[in-house]
């Protein structure tokens, strides 16, 4: 095989571990929405309940994401995503045979532990890997994962509700819905059999000849004595703990890393990727409707992820970060208006719509990309966790509060919309001031311009 397609052959093979770990992620994100309202029914849930099973994987993803980034600095960024394959395989099955809400609850809890780490190292092990070049596109298609992961959950889901009645689905519907999950988590698993380790990872821990090896099957030799110069030049720079995160230097990184996620989080997009059945069902859209509608959500996330795709490293994080946190804002602030007026149908699905491929085109994927950027190697494991734990809690927050919100007559959908609007426009003012462009840039020349700050 020439030497240019075995490393191309190489960073396809590690960016598809990162792209399935984004497949799960997003299942696992997706999967809730069309099973919530028949949990609701098998259990007989309350609103509070019905917000703790929407809300019960996001509980794991908060000490999953805080774990993960020790142990990936600790024992490597691969051998951690061995640990989430695993567990999304042990919580598909459980998620599928709980004989109380309690069980349940547990199932959805060692989920997100998967879900938290793998959504902290997955954008961490491609950006250590791709060439400062392609970082951008290929950090893209972690997002890209998720939203496939969304659209076909919210596919599968369809579908399996479509193969019986309200009884079938609240007795056995829901269970199909999750248990399908064990699927691509044994894809993963078998994936990370044939890929390397970081070798930003390998220098820091003194492992140079398998760093080197690793990094010319992806760029070539040049590449590789590049790479390990610049990194070999920051590491004697570096104590590697986690108090330095809070040194003047990493402060501000530090601060556009957890604003960046929150408020991506508080935006609303999670609202919708959970509730959307039971929101379009508020708007008097029947439940078959309001499958299909979800459907559709999904679709767009994924087509509009490939606009991230094509342009984050042409027209860069930044610009692209304006355009979408713009469009959002208009677009929730007529979601609102549309509920508030008694709007429903088309209208209110295409001002959805609008908002979904916005998020999906900017916030969604460079949010990731830019926290797996702008922290040095020896710790930007414990860095990325600190922003993970952020982007867990708040969509929490999100995730917990929407049904009561949403089903509270002094409040209802309208009001609920107009917030995350006004969170969208806190984001973009946000941006505009403290986001710097990275596009074109090593991880350490990144580094080395906070300091220059």
């Amino acid at each position: 095989m020439p030497a240019t397609q075995a490393r191309s052959s190489s960073l396809a093979l590690v960016t598809l571990v990162a792209a399935t770990g984004g497949f799960l992620f997003g299942y696992d994100t997706a999967v809730i929405n069309g099973a919530n309202q028949y949990l609701k029914a098998h259990f007989h849930l309350d609103a509070i309940q019905e917000g703790m099973a929407g809300a019960s994987a996001i509980l794991g993803c908060i000490p999953g994401a805080m774990c993960a980034g020790f142990l990936s600095d600790r024992f490597g960024r691969r051998k951690v995503l061995f640990l989430c394959a695993i567990l999304y395989a042990v919580s598909g099955l459980l998620s599928a045979i709980p004989r109380t809400f309690t069980e349940f609850l547990v199932a959805r809890f060692i989920s997100g532990l998967g879900i938290g780490a793998s959504s902290m190292i997955c954008p961490i092990y491609i950006a250590e890997l791709a060439p400062a070049a392609k970082r951008g596109r290929l950090g893209s298609l972690f997002q890209l994962g998720i939203v496939v992961g969304i659209f076909l959950t919210l596919f599968i889901n369809a579908r399996i509700q479509g193969l019986g009645d309200e009884a079938w689905n609240a007795a056995n519907g829901w269970r199909w819905m999750l248990g399908a999950e064990v699927a691509p988590a044994a894809l993963l698993l078998g994936l990370l059999f044939f890929v390397p380790e970081s070798p930003r990872w390998l220098l820091g821990v003194g492992r140079d000849d398998e760093a080197r090896r690793i990094l010319e099957s992806v760029d070539g030799p040049k590449h590789a004595e590049q790479e390990i110069a610049a990194v070999r030049a920051v590491l004697g720079e570096e104590e590697g703990r986690f108090s330095e995160l809070f040194h003047a230097r990493f402060r501000r990184p530090l601060i556009v890393a957890a604003l960046v996620m929150a408020f991506s989080q508080f935006s609303g997009i999670n609202a919708i990727m959970y509730y959307s059945t039971k929101i379009f069902a508020t708007a008097g859209v029947g439940v078959k409707d309001s499958f299909m509608s979800s459907v559709i959500v999904g679709l767009v996330n994924v087509v509009f992820t490939f606009v991230a795709i094509a342009f984050v490293d042409k027209v860069g994080r930044r610009a692209l970060l304006l355009i979408g946190l713009a469009v959002q804002v208009a677009a929730l602030a007529t979601v609102g208006a549309m509920f508030h007026a008694g709007y429903n149908g088309l209208p209110l699905l295409l001002a959805i719509l609008a908002f979904i491929g916005a998020f999906a085109m900017a916030m969604g994927p460079i949010s990731w990309i830019l926290c797996s950027e702008i922290f040095p190697t020896k710790v930007r494991g414990r860095a990325m966790s600190v922003a993970t734990f952020v982007i867990w809690t708040s969509c929490y927050i999100v995730a917990q509060t929407f049904p009561m919100l949403n089903d509270n007559p002094a409040i209802g959908p309208a009001m609920t919309f107009w917030v995350y609007g006004a969170c969208s426009l806190a984001s973009l003012v946000f941006v505009a001031a403290m986001v710097p462009e990275t596009k074109g840039r090593t991880l350490e020349e990144i580094e080395a311009s906070w300091g220059r700050r």
